[in-house]
């Protein structure tokens, strides 16, 4: 993201009162310097320079010739060279306040931030009104982030010269930069009515908005900046900003596209335009984007993690997979890309690595416990009746009051063979919920096991009572009432089942047979043959014994 934009001083310092060099003004200097003054007036200043070094080769040097070399050195954007030759400058004139000021210009320009700071404070130190160093001092605190001490001599500049607009800017920086929002604003607008088209203040301005998270302020600072400068990284962040806050997609996506192919390298543009596309469901768009991401950032968890869900979302699922598993390296410790990758492994049949990545979940967050209900889930579907069982236990243990994980648990141990420990299970949760379905199947289900045929057909009639109508409800309690003898009832349960699903081959066959003894054999021998048709295996012994 941007930065506080800042400014520096600009150019070093020459036409200031000077001193009398008394004694170093030999008749070889003067004659250098003023061949050097003539070419220099001429456009030569890298002969100019030559001159001023023939005065030092040839042992003819005076302060004045360094004061300028450095001019030039500066002027050719030699700033080391120039810093050197002030540096020598103040050496000889220790007391030269405008040495010290274009020595610090230099250094500061060169990014030498201490040494240009201590050059500064020399020269405020040296000439306690001398405004540009209190500001130049400023400027290289808040360069080496010590927006507190910025703050102070920001202030003594003001004290100097309460209009001077550089340093009210930067007071409004260090303010900033010190957590106070709303003193910088002020600062920052006061300036905009000086100048309206201040375009450091209204860059701060829209970063402020976004830190604030007022977004309408965000939208107006930035829509004003743009108008000024159309390649305005800041003001393309704070309006795709504005337009994610708004939940506005397809305006987030044109300031992010405009944002990265002003600045190609930008992740944060790349990454929220993929955010953009996948909520209006452009995955293929959205893939693009965060590839971008991945190529700008390969250590970035939440790129590749989200990489991994519109792969998923396309059908790539080798690519989602390869996504997730970037993501957990870069992201050792993050949740998503391997809860992602679990339920991707688990929806493509593959249980043991599904559960193998949910184990890993529960490792890095042990009260997780949707993690640990899915691992029993899939030990259910494997038959692992003990494993499911620990896992529920393990669910409960976290959320003592959970009707999935209690059901679940009831039939892992309807599994093991534990019948009377799965019943109390059972209706420990009808005792919380009267009305639930997976206690009433589950108890059913234990009394069809137990040969417990009437009441096996009690849950079932709850069941149907209560909305149930799937086709193996309707078929079993047909067949409970066809052995309790009352078939009036298992007949029209046998054709409710078969409104459900037509061919259901045990519901033909056993509404065909009290059909037959009934005397309606015709219709019978339609749902026998109905049956054949579902289930051609059931034709084996139709003519007798099997003969393998």
């Amino acid at each position: 993201m941007s930065t506080t934009a800042m400014r520096t001083p600009a150019k070093i310092q020459s036409l200031r009162a000077q001193e009398s060099e008394g004694g170093d003004k030999n008749a070889g200097s003067q004659s250098h310097l003023a061949r050097a003054v003539t070419l220099h007036l001429g456009g030569k200043r890298e002969e100019a320079l030559k001159q001023l070094q023939r005065a030092i080769a040839a042992n003819e040097a005076s302060a004045e010739i360094y004061r300028a070399m450095g001019h030039i050195q500066f002027e050719l954007g030699s700033f080391e060279d120039a810093a050197k030759s002030y540096r020598i400058l103040v050496q000889v004139k220790p007391q030269y306040a405008t040495g010290w000021f274009n020595l610090a210009v230099c250094l500061e320009r060169a990014g030498i931030w201490e040494d240009a700071a201590q050059a500064f404070h020399r020269a405020s130190t040296l000439e306690v009104g001398y405004v540009d160093a209190h500001l130049g001092l400023g400027v290289c605190h808040l360069r080496q982030e010590d927006p507190k001490s910025a703050l102070f001599s920001f202030e003594r500049c003001l004290e100097l010269s309460p209009n001077y607009e550089e340093a009210l800017f930067g007071k409004a920086v260090a303010l900033q930069s010190l957590g106070h929002p709303d003193e910088a604003s002020a600062l920052y607008q006061e300036m905009l009515q000086r100048n309206a088209d201040s375009e450091e203040s209204l860059a701060n301005l829209i970063l402020i908005g976004m830190g604030k998270e007022d977004f309408d302020m965000v939208r107006e600072y930035s829509e004003h900046l743009l108008e000024l400068r159309p390649d305005s990284t800041v003001a393309l962040e704070g309006l795709a900003s504005w337009a994610c806050a708004a939940n506005e997609h397809p305006l987030t996506a044109k300031f992010c596209t405009l944002l990265v192919n002003s600045v190609p390298g930008h992740f944060e543009g790349w990454f929220n335009l993929g955010l953009a596309h996948q909520k209006l469901g452009r995955f293929e768009n959205a893939a693009e984007a965060y590839e971008e991401c991945v190529k700008l950032r390969a250590t970035s968890c939440e790129a590749f993690t989200n990489l991994g869900i519109v792969r998923e979302q396309l059908g790539d699922l080798a690519g989602a997979r390869t996504a997730y598993e970037r993501a957990i390296k870069a992201g050792p410790e993050a949740l998503a890309p391997l809860w992602n990758l679990a339920l991707l492994l688990e929806h493509a049949g593959q249980f043991e690595d599904a559960e193998r990545y949910y184990r890993q979940v529960l490792d890095r967050a042990p009260k997780e416990e949707e993690a640990r209900f899915r691992m029993g889930f899939l030990r259910l579907q494997r038959e692992d009746y003990r494993g499911a069982a620990e896992a529920f236990e393990g669910c409960l243990k976290y959320r003592p009051v959970w009707p999935e994980a209690h059901a679940n648990l009831a039939l892992a141990y309807s599994g093991l063979g534990e019948r009377d420990h799965a019943e109390r299970l059972y209706e420990k949760i009808l005792d919380t919920d009267p009305k639930s379905m997976d206690a009433l199947r589950g108890l059913a289900a234990l009394a069809i096991q137990a040969n417990d045929f009437d009441t096996a057909l009690e849950f079932h009639v709850r069941l149907i009572d209560q909305g149930e109508r799937s086709p193996e409800v309707l078929y079993n309690a047909g067949l409970m009432y066809e052995k309790a003898g009352q078939l009036d009832k298992a007949i029209r349960l046998y054709r409710d089942a078969l409104a459900q699903q037509p061919d259901m081959p045990e519901a033909l066959l056993n509404l065909g047979r009290i059909l037959e003894s009934n005397g309606k054999s015709e219709e019978a021998r339609s749902c026998w043959s109905k049956a054949l048709e579902a289930e051609p295996a059931l034709a084996q012994g139709y003519f007798g014994p099997s003969i393998d």
